[in-house]
């Protein structure tokens, strides 16, 4: 665990402090090709940065839930719906989210969905108090849900010959951001703010607000050194296409795969304290967070031909035996099965967020995005309320993890029905 540590410090030491004096340098000379070879390009950077932020302040959570939980008093069921609140509002304010980028642009709707989510991130501890860590839970989730939609915008604008790859950067963001917390906040974070959950919140909106001044920097125009199509203007057309059946295919695909994911982030801590390990919280947060990473960096390889329906089947068939190990008395296989399961979710994640830039036209990207972020996110904020429930009323731990081992279920049959792009 300590080599986990040390390697994910080390990438966010590189993304905070190499990253952004190159994206400076870009911006000063207006010529990326230096940032290119080095496979920093600015547009790309900024991406992966704003991928970072899409999770990076909503998965600080988990690591101190029992710390909230012992506070508070919070029943399992409040538990569950402190946990389920980002993703509801993910989806019912992603349609909204697509209205601001047609009116503003994604650049700019992006810039301000990133100043929010620091402000309300660093809020949550303020009392601390219930009500305000549900409220700016709330408004932080907000401002995620603006972001979704507008990142596959400005793959489609600024990446247009090649959205896999450009996806697959803010994808393999996105992972170290839910990573990062998980291995970091225990042993690192909380230590340096002295044991306090409410600064901890704090420390990780910092690098938020850091990517917002950034992508100000940015031209509105392609950063990349490929490609020389600018990022896509405000569209006329916001609402999106409700009879279009691959709205609600990506939409099941995306809610069932963060069904499994945020409730198992939420569980794991509980689970483990109600089953006498207590010890085991970091390394099992740490695997479920650290095991997504293999899966963004083989498709970062092969992101010109991203995976196929058999492929995307068998992975996501394996996150149901990651589920029952997860479970199992063997401490370390259990740490395996969320290594696994994490590894699923990710590699269904990315090629779901991948699939928008290549059915859409540009100027409809955010529509579709819209669309499947609105019904994924309200489906995956059914799962860890549901699992909640099912904990209170039988009294045992590990039935909580029945709701999102149905979730995986609902991505199989979708996936079995989906005809992928060639």
């Amino acid at each position: 665990m300590f080599r986990a540590f040390i390697i994910t410090l080390a990438a966010l030491l590189y993304i905070f402090l190499v990253g952004p004096p190159l994206l400076l340098y870009s911006v000063i000379i207006r010529n990326t090709d230096t940032l290119y070879r080095v496979g920093c390009a600015g547009g790309r950077m900024v991406l992966w940065l704003a991928g970072v932020d899409l999770r990076l302040t909503v998965l600080a959570v988990p690591p101190v839930l029992p710390m909230i939980h012992r506070e508070f008093g919070l029943s399992e069921r409040a538990i569950g719906a402190l946990s389920g609140l980002p993703p509801l509002l993910f989806g019912l304010a992603a349609v909204p989210g697509s209205f601001l980028i047609s009116k503003l642009g994604a650049r700019r709707a992006a810039i301000a969905a990133l100043l929010l989510v620091a402000a309300a991130s660093a809020a949550r501890g303020v009392g601390p108090s219930v009500p305000m860590l549900f409220a700016m839970t709330g408004v932080m989730s907000v401002g995620v849900a603006i972001m979704q939609p507008a990142l596959p915008t400005l793959v489609a604008g600024w990446f247009a010959s090649r959205p896999g790859f450009a996806t697959a950067v803010y994808a393999n963001g996105l992972l170290i951001g839910e990573a990062a917390p998980a291995a970091l906040t225990i042993p690192f974070v909380l230590p340096l703010v002295g044991g306090s959950w409410p600064a901890s919140f704090a420390v990780w909106a910092v690098p938020v607000a850091a990517t917002a001044g950034l992508m100000a920097l940015c031209p509105n125009g392609s950063t990349s050194a490929t490609s020389a199509s600018a990022a896509a203007p405000p569209a006329a057309r916001w609402w999106p296409d409700w009879h279009r059946g691959e709205t609600w295919q990506l939409g099941l695909m995306l809610g069932g795969t963060g069904g499994l994911y945020f409730a198992s982030n939420a569980f794991i801590p509980d689970y483990l304290h109600a089953t006498g390990r207590p010890d085991f919280v970091t390394a099992e947060l740490s695997a479920l967070n650290l095991g997504q990473l293999p899966a963004s960096f083989l498709l970062l390889a092969m992101s010109r031909r991203l995976g196929g329906k058999a492929a995307i089947l068998g992975v996501q068939s394996m996150g149901l035996l990651g589920l029952a190990a997860l479970l199992t008395a063997g401490p370390w296989l259990s740490v395996v099965g969320a290594g696994v399961i994490g590894f699923c979710c990710a590699f269904t994640l990315i090629i779901t967020l991948a699939l928008p830039p290549r059915l859409a036209a540009a100027a409809d990207v955010h529509r579709l995005s819209a669309g499947m972020f609105g019904i994924g996110y309200t489906l995956s904020c059914l799962v860890p309320p549901v699992g909640g429930l099912i904990w209170d009323g039988t009294g045992h731990p590990a039935s909580a993890f029945l709701a999102p081992a149905c979730a995986a279920v609902i991505v199989l049959a979708t996936i079995i029905s989906f005809r992928f792009p060639s």
